[in-house]
């Protein structure tokens, strides 16, 4: 949609300009080159971007419904069109040859942006009901809602839910549908592929919740009337039923796609600056230690418990590099530190493992500056929770939660007590951000890192 709506805009302004040029025999300013006058809309285009979003043309809620869209887009083509011609004060060389042609993009904008959105509406009901984007549906309950449900979903594909599975008693199900029945939610998760779990009563409603986690599945429920009063998910109607889709974290959608550009860019920004620090520590490594690798490369869980490689520079004398604290205090014969270790929070003061170098580090935290490439790449986020080892959350209940989201350079539990913390207090904190995430709580850690970073506090 979004590729649309600007091409949509685009379109706009060039046919303004040609109607008021060619079509209209009043004078004007000036005739500036078409092509020139396109190129200026093209640049301003990030002001559309801004408005199309904090306008909610991409909600849900918003933009399958005519009357909603319609009003959204009055507002957005108003706005935009002010803030272009705003943007004409700032430029040397005035935009339009004439104001007229300002009504004319106006009224353009609008029109162009409701057909493109209709003609998308149609392209998409042509697919769904040809069975393409359909999110494969697994409905679990013995309510009435179930055969209700699985009836109005499979005549009105244009929903976007195809019924894949059902978790109910025979007589919750339709009988079109019994030979989609499995006996429980785990051997209906293992035998089909689903995109999304609707539960239509509210036995066990935390079981299946956290099973849906597990799988990196959405879930919704079809709420009673006591829970529909106090709602707390986003709330939408398929059918005739209301139904609160419960999202693990915020990080989805747009959301996701922000938070990316601003990795790329940030990270850039961060990576470009560190660069000669990088350079300069790699030499102080290697001279001080001209057969030890100057980078340590970890594999470390992410997003989905994909695992990845997580560069820092090494901190580790050379015979502990890689080795797990166990194996490495045991090889050098002190393997009473392994439990003060672990006590103490994963933490050791000075830990013999630690070369003097490492120790400036990881005081400094310059040890995490290669991690920046992660970011750029897309390996990690700036912010998010800590790439953990995959052993570290063999037998946490709450693993597949906190791996809902990419890992994270930094986040709210470094910047929260980073090591004075223990190990269930930050994996609490990593839920809390994945939970709440926003923009405003990322650029809040961003700059409570740096001043860390700066005041030296909390690097161990």
């Amino acid at each position: 949609m979004l590729a649309t709506d600007l091409a949509a805009i685009i379109a706009a302004f060039a046919i303004a300009y040609f109607a008021r040029v060619h079509f209209d025999a009043r004078p004007f300013y000036f005739a500036p080159d078409i092509w020139e006058f396109i190129g200026i809309i093209a640049m301003l285009l990030p002001i559309w971007v801004f408005i199309l979003f904090i306008c909610g043309v991409y909600n849900r809620s918003v933009y399958v419904y005519r009357p909603k869209i319609y009003g959204r887009m009055v507002v957005v083509s108003t706005l935009a069109v002010m803030c272009v011609i705003s943007a004409g004060f700032l430029i040397e060389e005035p935009i339009f040859p004439s104001r007229i042609v300002v009504l004319y993009a106006l009224a353009f904008c609008f029109l162009l942006l409701i057909i493109e959105r209709e003609a998308i509406r149609f392209i998409r009901k042509i697919l769904l009901n040809n069975g393409r984007l359909m999110l494969n549906t697994i409905v679990v309950g013995n309510d009435l809602n179930t055969a209700v449900l699985i009836q109005q979903l499979r005549d009105n594909p244009n929903f976007g839910y195809r019924v894949v599975g059902v978790v109910a008693n025979n007589q919750y199900i339709p009988k079109h549908a019994r030979d989609k029945k499995f006996q429980s939610l785990g051997k209906a998760l293992k035998a089909v592929q689903a995109d999304v779990i609707i539960q239509t009563d509210d036995a066990n409603v935390d079981e299946v919740y956290s099973v849906s986690v597990d799988n990196h599945v959405n879930y919704a429920f079809i709420p009673s009337q006591e829970v529909l009063l106090s709602h707390a998910g986003a709330m939408q109607v398929v059918g005739t039923q209301p139904m609160i889709s419960v999202r693990t974290t915020p990080l989805v959608g747009w959301a996701r796609l922000i938070k990316r550009i601003c990795d790329i860019v940030l990270g850039g920004i961060f990576l470009a600056i560190a660069l000669p620090f990088i350079f300069i520590i790699a030499v102080f490594s290697k001279i001080s230690d001209p057969r030890g690798k100057v980078f340590y490369a970890e594999k470390r869980l992410t997003r989905f418990g994909k695992k990845r490689k997580i560069y820092k520079f090494r901190t580790h004398k050379s015979k502990y590099s890689g080795l797990t604290p166990e194996q490495a205090f045991t090889k050098m014969g002190r393997p009473e530190l392994i439990k003060i270790y672990r006590d103490n929070g994963d933490k050791l003061d000075n830990d013999p493992r630690v070369t003097k170098l490492g120790k400036i580090l990881r005081a400094t935290s310059l040890d995490e500056l290669p991690q920046l490439w992660n970011v750029v790449h897309g390996d990690i986020s700036l912010v998010g929770p800590r790439a953990l080892q995959p052993g570290e959350l063999e037998k946490y209940p709450n693993r597949n939660l906190i791996l809902s989201a990419k890992s994270g350079l930094t986040g709210l539990a470094q910047v929260s007590g980073r090591r004075d913390i223990s190990f269930e207090e930050r994996r609490s904190l990593d839920i809390y951000y994945i939970q709440n995430w926003s923009l405003g709580m990322d650029a809040q850690i961003i700059l409570r890192t740096i001043l860390m970073v700066l005041l030296r506090r909390g690097a161990k």
